[in-house]
């Protein structure tokens, strides 16, 4: 069920030593592909890193985060179209590439793997390290990989705090 792999999911900052199979990290990658989009534009792609080397330059670039380097993976979540605007006045393309890293994050879940959203680095250093043209934003870097630590449980607020019903209200 899809609430036990919410469950499960956890900010993963300490991984094992050890590779994805392909067929593993393909399905990942396709909860992904199928996620939905405004318009159904799918304006995203995603570079997988799994070079050892490169992973450490994104470290250097991630503010030095050293699970950034030891991750079997690093994932960056690119749009590339940063321009369609949907007609509540809100651009598109972060909602559309968070929607498929969320995908990606509940299918490692799912299949025992642990995911960390990175939105601590430097945009213009990454797109140096892994030749992402310039009109492209890269949204978000996940790291991907076995955990070697299960990781935190971090509280949550109550229902009572996050929802309201027909009106807003404090």
């Amino acid at each position: 069920m899809i609430i036990e792999a919410i469950k499960k999911r956890r900010s993963v900052r300490k991984y094992q030593q050890k590779d994805i199979p392909p067929d593993i990290l393909n399905e990942i990658i396709e909860a992904a592909r199928l996620a939905p989009s405004a318009s159904n534009r799918q304006p995203r792609k995603f570079v997988i890193v799994q070079d050892k080397e490169l992973k450490q330059q994104l470290m250097m670039a991630s503010r030095n985060q050293k699970f950034v380097g030891e991750a079997s993976a690093v994932i960056a979540g690119c749009a590339t179209n940063i321009k369609h605007i949907m007609p509540n006045g809100i651009y598109a393309y972060p909602v559309d590439v968070s929607i498929a890293l969320e995908h990606i994050s509940l299918q490692a879940a799912e299949l025992g793997l642990g995911t960390c959203w990175i939105g601590a680095f430097d945009q213009e250093k990454v797109k140096e390290i892994l030749k992402i043209p310039k009109d492209v934003a890269i949204v978000c870097l996940m790291t991907l990989g076995y955990p070697a630590d299960i990781g935190l449980t971090r509280e949550r607020k109550s229902l009572k705090e996050i929802i309201c019903y027909n009106y807003y209200t404090e």
